[in-house]
């Protein structure tokens, strides 16, 4: 067996992208980025890469993701989850 990365995501939308390779990190899997949507000017696709023996994990984040699982609804957000701190006009919350 390979020790190669293997591709488990593909997409033209480089913040899709980003946003993916977070959950995936959150999940505790080390993921590689690569595509047009590093650098200065992300316009175009990007492939998310990780180890073959997190390859299945990893595809069942991904297939989670694509059914709604990690949605947050506004139902499930309540006033008390806001951070504390001033807000975006500097007054406190």
């Amino acid at each position: 067996m390979s020790d190669a990365p293997v591709r488990v995501y593909a997409s033209g939308n480089p913040i899709d992208g980003q946003l993916t390779k977070g959950r995936l990190e959150a999940e505790g899997i080390a993921v590689m980025m690569k595509g047009e949507g590093e650098g200065p000017y992300r316009t175009g696709p990007v492939y998310l890469w990780v180890a073959p023996e997190e390859a299945a994990r990893a595809r069942q984040v991904i297939d989670a993701i694509a059914s709604g699982a990690y949605a947050v609804t506004d139902d499930a957000l309540e006033v008390g989850d806001v951070a504390d701190g001033p807000s975006a006009d500097g007054t406190e919350r």
